[in-house]
């Protein structure tokens, strides 16, 4: 073990360094990590879900500026057409092109799928990075709670419909933007949709979190010819309009050690682009360049059986083709 996997080992142990921009200066300082701008991207296409703001917008305009075709995926038209201009004029790049989807309306992920396939010929990356935090109970127009269709059942099906695809493009992968607050979830299936009677915002995005990481792993063991890595990751503490909005306290005491959108979007960036071990494995879980256990305790690992997992993969696959 060398210097900088001892200082990695022990900033993880107690989270907080680990999850603030103190863990992510000091790893990309020790480790000496490779510029985002020395990789080149050109003739790769990526289309990334919640590009509009936060982490997805740091990292479409990263995603451009090395020269990949940018496809940014919001859900409201005015605002992601905006967005899309903004970030040509920022990057001065013109290979940047938006797409209305709204991840919780299977109907609206069909259509965007269905777009992709006819204006675009190659799909390198398929980053899923939409999620909000909502402290309301909502439901998606199939009466499902919307943080799990969302974040969990929308992405399962925007990945089915574009797996053929990406398997057409070398070095293809699909990479999940988690959170570090899944660990303390356990892995549910029939209450992973919260009921109004028992909901809690902060509960709710931790179990559809949880669900992503397993999904990631499972579609990994599926797909093993590997000509389609997945990966999923947390950002650590970020500071986002999302964080500001669902979680105020946390920002007002954490603020400082936030970490920045573009420090917080890295590792989602270094998936899409590092050719190495980004691709090496698939199926596993990252935070700072590196792989993570994707459990702390005990409770959420027993909660991770076989038979669960074929569950959860069932009921999503069952509520995706509803649809």
């Amino acid at each position: 073990m060398n210097f900088s996997d001892i200082v990695d080992s022990t900033l993880e142990l107690p989270i907080f360094p680990s999850f603030t921009r103190v863990g992510f200066d000091l790893r990309s300082r020790l480790e000496h990590w490779r510029s985002l701008d020395d990789y080149q991207l050109d003739g790769r296409t990526v289309a990334i879900t919640g590009a509009t703001s936060g982490l997805g917008r740091a990292a479409a305009k990263q995603l451009a500026r090395m020269g990949a075709s940018v496809i940014v995926m919001g859900r409201n038209p005015t605002k992601t057409e905006q967005v899309v201009n903004d970030l040509r004029h920022e990057t001065k790049q013109s290979n940047i092109f938006s797409l209305i989807v709204d991840m919780g309306d299977l109907d609206s992920v069909n259509n965007a799928a269905n777009k992709i396939l006819s204006e675009y010929n190659q799909l390198d990356v398929l980053i899923h990075n939409a999620g909000a935090l909502s402290a309301i109970r909502q439901t998606a127009p199939n009466g499902v709670e919307l943080t799990v269709m969302a974040q969990v059942v929308g992405p399962f099906l925007l990945t089915s419909l574009l797996l053929d695809r990406l398997q057409e493009s070398a070095k293809a992968r699909v990479i999940t933007m988690s959170s570090g607050g899944m660990y303390g979830a356990e892995l549910e299936v029939e209450s992973l949709p919260m009921t109004p009677a028992n909901y809690n915002g902060t509960r709710q995005y931790a179990l559809a979190k949880r669900a992503q990481v397993t999904l990631n792993e499972m579609w990994a063991e599926k797909i093993v010819d590997r000509m389609v890595v997945f990966q999923a990751l947390h950002p650590g503490w970020s500071d986002t309009p999302g964080v500001a909005e669902a979680l105020p306290t946390f920002k007002k005491i954490v603020g400082p050690l936030l970490r920045s959108p573009e420090a917080g979007a890295d590792t989602m960036i270094w998936l899409a682009a590092d050719d190495d071990r980004a691709i090496a494995t698939s199926g596993k879980f990252w935070l700072d360049r590196r792989i993570r256990t994707i459990h702390r305790l005990n409770r959420t690992k027993r909660s991770d059986t076989p038979e669960r997992r074929r569950a959860l993969w069932d009921w999503v696959e069952s509520v995706a083709t509803k649809g």
